[in-house]
Parts: C-alpha cells; sequence; structure tokens
C-alpha cells in the first residue's frame, strides 16, 4: 500500500535528526574484500580478516598511520600490480618508437617508482600482523600483466606501440578499479587518499591513451 504523504502526515512526524533515514547499513567486511578481490579476477570467497588496525610508529605523531587488514591487502595488491606495471613499461621502452608514447611511459615510470616505495614502505610500517594478512592474499598470478607482455614482446615493430597502448591500458585499468574499491573499503585515510590519486591518474592515462592509439 502506497504510503500516505499528507500534510496532516507529515506534520505528525517527530522533529529533530532522521537518523534511522540518514544513515546507511555498514557493508560487511567480507563483501567489500570480496569486491577488492573481484578487480583483480581471484576467485573464492575471501576471508574477513579480524586482526583490528594496526598502528604504525609515526601515529604518535598525529598522522594517519592505523593500517586495517584490508588496507594492507590493498597496498600488497597495488604493489605487485605496480611491479608489473614498471615491467610492461620497461619493455615499452624498448620496444615503442611513437614519441609521445614513449613520454607517456616515462612518465608513468617515474610515477610508479615513487608510489610502489611509498607503498612498501606503509606496508613495513604495518607491522607483522598487517603484512601477514596481506600475504595470505597473493594475486600476483592472477594478473593479465604475463599475457600482456607475451602480446608486446612478440609484436612485430610495426604494431609494438599499438599493443603497448592496449597492454597498457586495460593494466591501468584495473589499478584504477582496485584503487576505487580501496576508496570505499578502506580505513586509513592516508591510503585512501592514495588510492584516489592513484584512481585519478589512471584513469587519466587511460583517457590519453585512447587518443593515441
Amino acid at each position: 500500500m502506497a504510503a500516505d504523504l499528507s500534510p496532516r502526515t507529515r506534520a505528525a512526524e517527530p522533529a529533530g535528526p532522521r537518523l534511522r533515514r540518514a544513515s546507511a547499513p555498514a557493508r560487511p567486511v567480507a563483501a567489500l574484500l570480496g569486491m577488492m578481490l573481484a578487480v583483480t579476477g581471484c576467485g573464492g570467497p575471501p576471508a574477513a580478516d579480524p586482526s583490528p588496525p594496526v598502528p604504525s610508529a609515526t601515529a604518535a605523531a598525529g598522522t594517519d598511520a592505523t593500517t586495517s587488514g584490508i588496507d594492507a591487502l590493498f597496498l600488497a595488491m597495488m604493489v605487485a600490480h605496480t611491479e608489473q606495471t614498471l615491467e610492461i613499461v620497461a619493455l615499452g621502452l624498448d620496444r615503442a618508437t611513437g614519441p609521445r608514447i614513449r613520454t607517456l611511459i616515462a612518465a608513468v615510470r617515474a610515477t610508479e617508482t615513487d608510489e610502489l616505495a611509498t607503498m612498501r614502505g606503509w606496508l613495513r610500517e604495518a607491522g607483522p600482523s598487517a603484512a601477514a594478512a596481506a600475504a595470505r592474499h597473493d594475486h600476483s598470478g592472477h594478473s593479465d600483466a604475463a599475457t600482456g607482455l607475451a602480446r608486446l614482446r612478440a609484436a612485430a615493430p610495426a604494431d609494438a606501440d599499438r599493443v603497448l597502448l592496449d597492454v597498457l591500458s586495460r593494466h591501468q585499468r584495473t589499478a584504477a578499479d582496485l584503487a576505487r574499491a580501496q576508496v570505499a573499503a578502506g580505513t586509513s585515510e592516508r591510503v585512501r587518499d592514495l588510492a584516489r590519486r592513484i584512481d585519478r591518474s589512471r584513469t587519466a592515462e587511460v583517457e590519453l591513451m585512447a587518443g593515441l592509439g
């Protein structure tokens, strides 16, 4: 039956904040983990890590340095993904001939080398429990990077630029998807901020590569 939205009914509603309507039910950690794992093509239901967030040594200085299991999982997955990006870029610099493409992938290498150092440092700061939680979910084998690298190595010289753009675009889309999942699921604000920047940069790169193809 349709709700009665007459003025009389609305006036009968109590004043004050409508907490029930404003709030949304919390999403289970397992579902959020599932979203992140689905991005990388890993099957099977993930188990939620019951361990509490781990404050790093710099937390006392007032920085947002609390890393939960899901933050550590994202960092570990993105470290592996970034290492693969750098492999693709290194091979691309050997094979690509287009000046604009070479400029782009050189910029990608510089950006992601810095990000990789940051993420490795945060994983070290997170301590053994968070690092162990991340280690239980090694997704390096689920990436399409190996196939992409093989395609790029096998490409004829005249096709190398086109294949590189396709391989790198696919890879960077996955990074953006993973970053968006972390923004929704993460607890550490500094890790979520990094994820936002990764989303923006990888999305911009994909758009730029579409124009270079």
